[in-house]
């Protein structure tokens, strides 16, 4: 076998994650199963791109959610099989053990076993799967920028870099390097749409009860307290002020009409965008993952358990997100996007280190970038790129990235406070979303609305880590 490689017809029960059977039917815990069904009806177009580009060859949670947006599907199923199975700088059982690495920084079960399933299948070694003890020194190397991408980008430099890519045995090449920074920071990314829409462990027909145990999401511990199932979580919210939630829909198409005449009335000056941006990062800080008091009940996750089985994977497991603009910390400078884009930068430096790839990344973020059915809830005809763009920008905002060309003034108008609690907890901290943080944003909003908002959220923290990895790649070659 490649590289000594085991078997592949090595049963991967006992190296996968043990997990709980899922709450709920259907490929989401948050979205009825009917609506997922209905809302794609599971065309032939889906079913021809899985048989094309799925890894496993089976129609799979995740690709049934997002199939609810088919031509973003597409994208997203060319850009991942091209970096797990197309020729590249790694070999094929390093991708997947990179991927592994990545969801585990957020304990993400699901991801984890899919592609212990696969790193087997691809002649992967069998004891790698027993820790980070067990792998070469090379891969060990990149758990340092593994953790500062997925929760604190901002503190990635050309030293570390450097430290990878000096001579020596276990160096990294540059094009190997930036095959695995697109891995880490895809597999993040998508850690946070796994949890942000509630994707539900695989089912199994072969298995007795229906479910293969290759996948969880720990649903909030203050769900279980309070005897919140998901049933019930689903009865309450449907009788939640529905008036109330009508006249929210109103009012934000209302701030938007408004928004609009006055961009066209005057223009705010450079002092006042860069203070309104400035305003808004150090809003942010008081959004507070699963501790605003939007949701009292919400236990703290200062002392979070870790399952023995993902932290294997795991170097420091206490590393977390750390607000960029905390007061009283060490200041640290905004990232101007208009000193290192990804349109003028990151762009060509990918494609030239890792053919291709750039042109995959690109044409997917213009994807879900420009995706718009021109419908709000109930309204049609309406045009959203406000609103889309405030979602990607807030992201950004949030990791200290400031476009000059935008007012953040419109970030505060656009975003609920609910909504801005539910994107940084799936950006920053995706392992506690709860239902009822998805539930109570934009109650009138359609599941196929929330699904996009996701993947926004998805594509805008990538695109996040990705320049600052480009970046810090960037100053080492000059």
């Amino acid at each position: 076998k490649p590289g000594g490689g085991q078997s592949p017809s090595l049963c991967s029960c006992e190296k996968r994650v043990q997990v709980s059977p899922p709450l709920t039917r259907g490929p989401s815990a948050f979205i009825p199963e009917n609506e997922v069904m209905q809302a794609n009806g599971l065309d032939e177009r889906t079913n021809l791109l899985v048989e094309e580009y799925s890894t496993s060859g089976r129609l799979d949670n995740i690709t049934q959610v997002m199939s609810i947006h088919t031509q973003y599907l597409e994208s997203f199923l060319r850009s991942q099989f091209y970096m797990l199975r197309m020729d590249g700088p790694l070999p094929l059982p390093y991708r997947h053990y990179i991927a592994i690495m990545a969801a585990a920084r957020h304990q993400c079960s699901y991801l984890i076993n899919m592609h212990v399933d696969e790193f087997l299948k691809t002649g992967g070694i069998a004891e790698w799967l027993n820790g980070l003890e067990y792998i070469p020194q090379r891969l060990k190397n990149l758990n340092e920028i593994n953790k500062l991408l997925a929760h604190r980008p901002w503190l990635v430099t050309k030293e570390h870099i450097q430290k990878l890519v000096k001579t020596g045995e276990n160096n990294w090449s540059l094009p190997e390097l930036v095959h695995a920074v697109v891995l880490l920071a895809h597999y993040h990314a998508l850690a946070s749409f796994v949890f942000g829409s509630g994707i539900n462990p695989e089912r199994d027909p072969d298995t007795s009860n229906g479910v293969r145990l290759i996948a969880v999401n720990n649903f909030c511990v203050c769900d279980l307290a309070n005897d919140n199932n998901i049933e019930n979580a689903s009865l309450t919210s449907s009788n939640f002020g529905i008036a109330d939630s009508l006249s929210e829909l109103e009012a934000l198409m209302e701030r938007m009409k408004r928004l609009q005449e006055d961009k066209e009335d005057e223009e705010a000056s450079q002092e006042e965008m860069a203070t309104r941006f400035e305003n808004e990062k150090k809003e942010s800080l008081l959004v507070i993952s699963g501790g605003i008091c939007a949701f009292p009940v919400l236990i703290s996750f200062d002392d979070e358990i870790v399952s023995t089985d993902v932290s294997r994977y795991i170097e420091d497991p206490g590393f977390g997100y750390k607000d960029f603009a905390r007061r009283g910390e060490e200041h640290l400078p905004t990232f101007r996007a208009q000193d290192y884009t990804w349109e003028n930068h990151g762009f060509s430096l990918v494609n030239r280190l890792y053919s291709d790839i750039g042109h995959l990344l690109d044409e997917k973020f213009r994807m879900v970038y420009n995706l718009t059915y021109n419908t709000m809830a109930t309204h049609e005809d309406v045009d959203t790129t406000m609103l889309r763009r405030a979602l990607f920008n807030y992201v950004h905002c949030m990791y200290g990235i400031r476009y000059d060309d935008y007012d953040y003034g419109e970030v505060n108008q656009l975003l609920e406070r609910s909504l801005k609690v539910y994107i940084k907890t799936v950006t920053c901290y995706p392992e506690r979303t709860t239902k009822r943080m998805y539930d109570s944003y934009w109650r009138q909003f359609k599941h196929s609305e929330k699904v996009h908002v996701n993947l926004l959220l998805m594509e805008a923290r990538m695109q996040a880590e990705l320049l600052y990895a480009l970046r810090a790649i960037t100053r080492h070659l000059t």
